[in-house]
């Protein structure tokens, strides 16, 4: 070892700092310290990236609604008192919460009802009964139930909805007046005695029972249109064929 060369020892390392001015010394200490917390923070984002890459995430296809990770429990839900679409004795009751005026409502009627009912209703294994959910904020709602409800006094509540979902386009959107007439034109399209008909939509005859309706939606846990119980297990939404299938099938069993 060459004269006055020295090993750097802790010893000799705090000796040289004792002769750092105090104000120097703190200034080092900031510096290790930040340091020290950048690197502390570089290390979690690390941990943290390498957590989400060994976690897989499951998302739904593009416009449906993700799969449940459970089986749905079952609700009591009474069938109401509008004639079911069906045989009376099937094994599978389908009640449908639904709103004349929801688009949802709409894109159920037309594009999955008919393959329940050629698969279900229609060979006597699932009955359907609807029952009123009219949202506050669809105007059409409230007065195309009641009408629905005035149909039925004779004798032809499916005739009128089917009329209801297939031409939904000429009451949605519009106002009271429109709305009623429309109410009443149908009434005439599907040969009701209009004059009974007109008399019973005017006076809000059946509010009470579409109150009801709503009351026990609420009450089993609707918040939405369309909801559904199939045997009890809730279904939420236009949810596609396949969706319904497996529950009835299940059902069936």
């Amino acid at each position: 070892m060459a004269k006055g060369e020295q090993f750097l020892t802790l010893g000799g390392l705090v000796q040289n700092i004792s002769k750092i001015k105090a104000n120097q010394f703190l200034y080092v200490v900031l510096l290790v310290a930040v340091f020290l917390l950048g690197y502390l923070a570089a290390r979690v984002q690390m941990l943290e990236k390498d957590s989400n890459a060994r976690t897989p995430t499951v998302q739904a296809p593009q416009g449906q609604q993700q799969a449940p990770q459970a089986p749905p429990e079952k609700v009591d839900v009474t069938l109401g008192k509008l004639p079911a679409s069906g045989k009376n004795n099937a094994k599978v009751a389908m009640v449908e919460f639904s709103d004349f005026e929801c688009p949802f409502c709409e894109r159920f009627f037309k594009e999955t009802l008919p393959q329940i009912k050629k698969e279900y209703i229609d060979t006597g294994k699932v009955k359907l009964t609807y029952r009123h959910f009219p949202l506050d904020f669809h105007a059409a709602a409230m007065p195309a139930a009641l009408a629905s409800e005035c149909a039925n006094e004779q004798g032809k509540f499916w005739e009128y909805h089917d009329k209801i979902f297939t031409e939904q386009s000429k009451i949605s959107g519009k106002t009271g007046e429109i709305i009623s007439q429309q109410l009443k034109t149908w009434a005439k399209q599907t040969k009701l005695d209009t004059t009974r008909f007109n008399n019973c939509l005017d006076s809000e005859k059946y509010k009470e029972a579409v109150n009801k309706d709503v009351n026990d939606g609420k009450t089993a846990g609707v918040s939405g249109t369309p909801t559904f119980f199939i045997n009890g297990k809730r279904l939420v939404g236009a949810q596609p064929f396949a969706a319904f299938k497996a529950v009835i099938d299940e059902e069936l069993k």
